[in-house]
């Protein structure tokens, strides 16, 4: 979340200091790492599930996978763009993506649940409330600013609404890591907004693929190795 220095880039970047060589260099390869362990993993996530454990679950499987790197993909795109009006719409594509992110990733949990009432209901909200991001942040990101930041906590969080049907349909491992990943994206956030900390968007960045591992990690849990 670099600083270009032209007129063109909206006045919600305006205040971001620019980024050293060293902290570009480290931030870039944290979002490689995470490429990795997400096509890897992914891939394996996905041939297991087709081919073995979770065939009915595919589809949600490839949703989230898709998302995930989407949204890495995007972030490393836009992190490393040199100051240019392209920045600007690479930064929309990528405050959008987290939204289809956080849908995606719900996707396989929610699907677990079948067509339960609490599943259906819950998928409609997260999907919703996702697309709605997106639009604001696609159409209107000068005017949505940091307000995006407590929308994707309210989503990220809603599965606590239906956190007693999910722990009857899910292993406990399963669980646990799904907490643990939501504990360290919301903790990230401080370094996101920590702007003048040397290294700062680096150090969210490790939280944000911290938090995606975990997260890839629980799925894997639950749709591979549970059904083992």
């Amino acid at each position: 979340m670099m600083t270009p220095a032209n007129a063109t880039t909206p006045p919600v970047f305006d205040d971001r200091r620019p980024y050293s060589l060293a902290e570009m260099i480290v931030d870039a390869a944290v979002h490689i790492f995470g490429l990795v362990v997400a096509v890897a993993a992914g891939s394996i996530l996905l041939a297991f599930a087709l081919l073995h454990t979770a065939p009915d679950e595919f589809p949600a499987l490839l949703v989230y996978v898709a998302t995930l790197v989407v949204v890495l993909g995007v972030s490393l795109a836009y992190n490393m763009s040199p100051a240019s009006p392209i920045k600007r719409y690479l930064a929309r594509l990528d405050q959008a993506a987290i939204f289809l992110f956080i849908a995606g990733s719900y996707t396989p949990f929610l699907a677990v649940l079948g067509g339960t009432a609490a599943g259906t209901i819950m998928m409609s909200f997260v999907w919703g409330a996702s697309l709605v991001g997106v639009a604001l942040k696609l159409i209107v990101s000068d005017r949505f600013g940091r307000i995006a930041i407590l929308l994707y906590l309210a989503i990220g969080w809603s599965g606590v609404l239906v956190f007693q049907s999910l722990g009857q349909a899910l292993p406990a491992t399963t669980l646990w890591l799904l907490l643990a990943g939501g504990l360290t994206y919301s903790a990230g956030i401080i370094f996101h907004l920590w702007e003048k900390l040397r290294f700062q968007n680096a150090l969210w960045h490790v939280f944000v693929v911290a938090g995606a591992s975990l997260h890839l990690w629980a799925v894997i849990d639950c749709m591979v190795i549970a059904r083992l």
